[in-house]
C-alpha cells in the first residue's frame, strides 16, 4: 500500500488525484515493482526543521527523501512492521510527522516518541520490510511558490516533486552522479506528461 497523507492546512491538495497519479507513475518505473513508500505533504517550518537535521541546511526546501535502509531484523525475515511515526520532540507541532525509528541511532541521546498505531499517520507502514522504498516529504508551500515561479500548475509541480523524490527512493542521486538521473527524470516527465 502506497499512503499519500496532508499533514498541512495552507495549501489545499487533493489526494485523490496524486494517489492516482502515483498509480501511474509506478507502472513507468520498474524498479518500484512490488515496492511501497509514503508520500507526506507537510507545511515549510516543518520541513526547514528537517533540513536542518537530515541535511544541516537551515532553510526551507521543496522534497526530500527518505530512503529505507533495513536493519539487521529485517532482512532477517521477521514480522512485518507496521509502524506509527516516532519525533524528537522538538518536532511537536499541527502539521507534522518526522519520519523515523524511535530505535534509529540518529535520534540516539535524545526524547523520543513512539506515536500509537492508530493515532498516528499512516507513515512506515509496509507490508514487509524489504519491500519499503521510504519516505517522500513534500512542503506544500514551497511546492505553491515554485509552481508561479515555474510557471506551472501546482499540480505538475507536486507531480514532479513526488517523481524526483521516487527517483532518490530507487537509489538515483543528482548530486553524486552523471546527469543520469536528470536524463531519467526528464524522460519519466515526458512520457508521464508532466
Amino acid at each position: 500500500m502506497i499512503d499519500v497523507v496532508n499533514l498541512q492546512r495552507k495549501v489545499k491538495i487533493e489526494l485523490s488525484t496524486y494517489r492516482a497519479y502515483i498509480k501511474e507513475l509506478v507502472t513507468a518505473i520498474p524498479e518500484t515493482a512490488g515496492r511501497t513508500f509514503s508520500v507526506a505533504f507537510i507545511g515549510d517550518t516543518r520541513m526547514r526543521k528537517l533540513n536542518e537535521l537530515f541535511r544541516g541546511k537551515d532553510s526551507t526546501t521543496d522534497v526530500l527523501s527518505f530512503p529505507c535502509e533495513p536493519d539487521e531484523f529485517d532482512v532477517l525475515g521477521s514480522p512485518p512492521y507496521e509502524g506509527g511515526v516516532a519525533a524528537p520532540s522538538s518536532f511537536d507541532g499541527a502539521d507534522g510527522v518526522v519520519l523515523s525509528h524511535s530505535t534509529d541511532p540518529m535520534f540516539a541521546g535524545t526524547n523520543v516518541e513512539s506515536h500509537p498505531t492508530a493515532k498516528a499517520a499512516p507513515l512506515l507502514r509496509k507490508e514487509g520490510s524489504l519491500n519499503f522504498l521510504g519516505d517522500i516529504v513534500i512542503s506544500a508551500e514551497q511546492s505553491e511558490r515554485q509552481a508561479s515561479e515555474n510557471g506551472l500548475t501546482l499540480e505538475n509541480e507536486i507531480k514532479q516533486l513526488i517523481l524526483h523524490g521516487l527517483l532518490h527512493l530507487c537509489g538515483f542521486d543528482h548530486e553524486t552522479d552523471t546527469g543520469e538521473m536528470n536524463a531519467r527524470e526528464l524522460e519519466l516527465r515526458d512520457t508521464l506528461g508532466i
